[in-house]
């Protein structure tokens, strides 16, 4: 074994005397030290008066066994021996490695016996040499060695000692240069890119340690000890670190030492016997090494101390299945059952028995199961293996004791579906059936969605239509049932509900859902809240009326919707004229009168007007048509539509002045919704009678209300086509009539419409003057930007828009000239520059 730092100790005492620290004289001295193992190894001490420190250093042979070489270079000494004879020892001259202490570092490179590789001890030495450079001495005994050392010039005065030791301290301290510019660097380095370079260049990678060949038993007994000691100085430190006894126990085992081992995992229980890790190492220790009974007495002990941990059940249970002890096995899973572990422990014990063909040991251990662990699935289980084994009357045995077992409160959907497949497997079609009506009679219908499905599938497979239709049908109102129990105020919910009761159940089914339906009346009311829920009144009347037939029944759903209905409020005409058009096809007209008349007495309504007045109309009852626009116009005098269809009916009965009179009283309203159009009609209406003058009128009573360009061209194009004479005069009047009206008017695309339209009249009716002179009206459109601003006033940017300048305006406006002459002289200074850049080309052109 190669010798290393640890194998020595230093002894205070002993070293005491060991250089004289007054004298600045340079010492080297050898000593020998009793090591670990009570061998002697000698010690090279060196002294320095500067750095008032001793240093040593020791090779494996002893110095005086043979001669050494001592040198120093740049400050720094190695004792270097090298050698492939065990007693043979050279001592030369080299560098230092980096890293040791101090500023100097001294060595001893070691060969174990007949090997090659070496070992450095790192040792402190100073800078002050312990010989000089010039003098190399070479001594065959300690005894020589000191001797030459003390007396062929290595004794120095101590004022030249100082002198080179302040020599060398001055050299080994550098002067600290003062920083000028204290600004911050320009590239800054963070702790990221520090650590991701540290990374990169895996600067924290240290090399592998050296590995050791042991070639004798005196090095693997030294091997052994330092192991021992060490995993015994981590056990000491910290007693609870269970991977410190593993690992020393592991490492013994891996020796052959079983007796250590065992010895170190009892010691490790000692201190935690609740640590399953160290119970299954130590175990497995025993299985691996053949020791069974000892592994049996580990097991034992593990399962008696922690019988809760089912993985050394079963640990130990593989463990003697293995060795083919079925009936140690047996023992153990007994011993087990008896705390009542969880099931899967359950399952194994069956499976063991099962594996050696005990049948009847398994339906044993599941009675007994099923009693630790009543649950659905554990019955499932213990059935479908009697099933397994053809056990069938068994099996059904075992499915009417769960039943009675967990009678009608704790019914689950799973065993009832689990009952029917069985006996749908032993071709019992009418049980299958009487299982899935007994389970849905009696379980909610919220936990039987399996249930439902299944028998589903059970009678496509093996029902009839009726069956399957019934089932089918039973499954969706047990979903809309559930929808409408939760919400009932979801009327889509019902009107799905409703549609499918309709397409299946009796009448009087289908009325007890319309009823539960209606009596949910919105909480509110608020139209947006009634508007789903009135269509069930409608619905509930059409399927009065026209699936059952019940006209008496339709006219009472009728009227109490009316009744509910809160008229001061809101109304739905929907109801009033539906309530009127079935009494119109039972030929109760005047039912129907007083129904509409009382929806408009209730609460008036433009639809409700409509109605009625087409009612009559179309029973030509036109008297009761002008009492009822009356009413109209009276409850909405606003509305041009009615008044418009007031006049028509007068026009369509004759009646000319009765029909002007209703526009006149029309136009003089205050207030109209849509005045333009009730104006055309009447201004169509006039000249449908030809009365042109009166027809001009208008156009003149119209623009003294209005400016707007379109009246100006619908009254220029009428008298272009009333085709009397000088009716293009008169058009072209009214056109430049309508274009002075509009020069102060802001709205410059409407006067280029006006502009346009006239353009277009004199290209195809006058003459090459009159042309030329509308171009001339014509305005420019040039470009021009404005600032945006947005609806609380702050600035939004700017935008461009396009803008006419007329040039009538542009006649009035001084500044328009001179925006021109401006943008003319620009263009004439462009020309000259272009000519002045490019005077070849000017010559050119006046040459072709």
């Amino acid at each position: 074994m190669t010798a290393t730092v640890e194998n020595l100790t230093f002894q205070k005492d002993t070293l005491g005397n060991a250089v004289d620290k007054n004298t600045s004289r340079l010492e080297l001295r050898s000593y020998s030290l009793a090591g670990r193992h009570g061998s002697t190894e000698p010690l090279v001490l060196a002294w320095s008066s500067q750095f008032r420190r001793l240093t040593w250093g020791c090779a494996l042979d002893a110095l005086h066994r043979s001669p050494c070489v001592a040198a120093s270079q740049h400050g720094v000494t190695h004792l270097i021996r090298s050698s492939r004879t065990p007693h043979s020892t050279r001592c030369r001259k080299e560098d230092a490695h980096p890293g040791h202490h101090g500023d100097g570092a001294a060595s001893v490179m070691a060969h174990a016996r007949g090997q090659r590789s070496v070992l450095q001890v790192p040792l402190p030495v100073p800078r002050s040499c312990l010989f000089s450079a010039s003098s190399v001495v070479s001594v065959s005994s300690q005894s020589r060695f000191l001797a030459a050392v003390r007396g062929t010039g290595v004794q120095r005065s101590a004022a030249a000692d100082m002198a080179a030791s302040t020599a060398a301290g001055k050299q080994r301290i550098p002067k600290v240069a003062k920083v000028k510019n204290k600004a911050p660097a320009e590239v800054q380095i963070t702790a990221e890119q520090l650590l991701r370079e540290a990374k990169e260049r895996e600067l924290e990678l240290l090399p592998p340690p050296p590995q050791q060949k042991i070639t004798d038993e005196e090095e693997l007994n030294d091997y052994k000890l330092r192991k021992r000691k060490t995993f015994e100085d981590n056990i000491r430190k910290n007693r609870t670190v269970i991977s410190n006894w593993i690992k020393y126990a592991q490492w013994e085992e891996s020796l052959k030492e079983i007796q250590r081992a065992r010895s170190i995992y009892e010691r490790a229980l000692d201190v935690d016997y609740r640590n399953i890790t160290l119970w299954l190492k130590y175990a497995e220790m025993e299985m691996k090494n053949r020791q069974v009974n000892h592994a049996r007495n580990i097991w034992d002990r593990a399962i008696t101390t922690l019988p809760r941990v089912n993985q050394f059940w079963y640990k130990y249970t593989y463990m003697e299945e293995m060795l083919g002890n079925v009936a140690g096995a047996r023992q153990v899973f007994e011993r087990w059952m008896e705390w009542q572990p969880e099931e899967q422990a359950w399952h194994s014990y069956i499976n063991f028995e099962l594996r050696y063909k005990e049948v009847d040991r398994a339906r044993t251990i599941y009675e007994r199961f099923v009693l630790v662990h009543p649950d659905v699935k554990n019955w499932i289980k213990y059935a479908r293996f009697e099933e397994k084994h053809a056990y069938f009357a068994h099996a059904r045995k075992v499915y009417e004791r769960a039943v009675e077992f967990f009678g009608d409160e704790h019914m689950d959907e799973h065993l009832y579906v689990a009952f029917a497949k069985f006996e749908e497997n032993q071709k019992e079609f009418e049980r299958v059936r009487v299982i899935y009506k007994y389970a849905l009679d009696r379980i909610s219908k919220q936990d039987a969605q399996e249930l439902f499905k299944n028998y589903t599938i059970f009678e496509k497979k093996f029902g009839d239509r009726r069956g399957i239709e019934d089932i089918i049908v039973s499954k969706r109102r047990f979903q809309y049932e559930e929808e409408v129990k939760a919400n009932p105020h979801n009327y889509d919910a019902w009107f799905d509900y409703l549609r499918l009761v309709e397409s299946d159940a009796e009448a009087e089914a289908v009325r007890e859902v319309y009823e539960r339906a209606i009596a949910n009346v919105p909480p509110i009311q608020e139209k947006r809240h009634w508007k789903r829920y009135i269509y069930l009144w409608i619905n509930y009347a059409l399927y009065e009326e026209l699936e059952a037939k019940d006209p008496e029944r339709t006219r009472q759903v009728y009227q109490a919707s009316l009744e509910l209905i809160p008229h001061k409020k809101f109304t739905f005409a929907k109801m009033w004229i539906l309530y009127a058009q079935f009494e119109i096809r039972q030929k109760n007209l005047s039912l129907a009168r007083r129904a509409l008349g009382t929806s408009i007495g209730k609460c008036p309504k433009n639809k409700l007007f409509k109605v009625y007045i087409e009612l009559e109309l179309q029973l030509r009852e036109f008297d009761r048509c002008r009492k009822l626009y009356e009413k109209f116009l009276e409850f909405g005098p606003e509305n041009c539509t009615s008044w418009i269809k007031f006049a028509e009916l007068e026009t369509i009965l004759g009646d000319i002045d009765r029909a002007r009179a209703i526009y006149e009283l029309a136009i003089s309203q205050p207030r109209l919704d849509m005045p333009e159009v009730l104006w055309k009609s009447y201004i169509d209406f006039e000249i449908e009678q030809e009365e042109t003058e009166r027809t001009r009128n208008l156009y003149r009573r119209l623009l003294q209300r209005t400016q707007h360009v379109k009246v100006w061209i619908s009254f220029a194009q009428f008298e272009l086509s009333s085709g009397k004479e000088g009716s293009l005069t008169k058009c072209r009047q009214i056109y430049e009539e309508a274009n002075k009206t509009m020069r102060n008017c802001e709205e410059k695309e409407e006067r280029l419409m006006l502009l346009e339209s006239w353009r277009s009249f004199e290209e195809e009716f006058g003459t090459a003057s009159d042309k030329e002179r509308v171009d001339k009206l014509m305005p420019e459109k040039v470009k021009k930007r404005r600032k945006v601003q947005t609806d609380d006033g702050s600035d939004a940017g700017w935008e461009e828009y396009f803008d006419y300048i007329f040039p009538e305006d542009a006649a009035n406006q001084p500044n328009l000239k001179l925006l021109a002459m401006a943008k003319l002289w620009k263009k004439q200074q462009q020309e000259k520059e272009d000519a002045e850049h490019h005077p070849d080309e000017d010559v050119d052109e006046s040459e072709s």
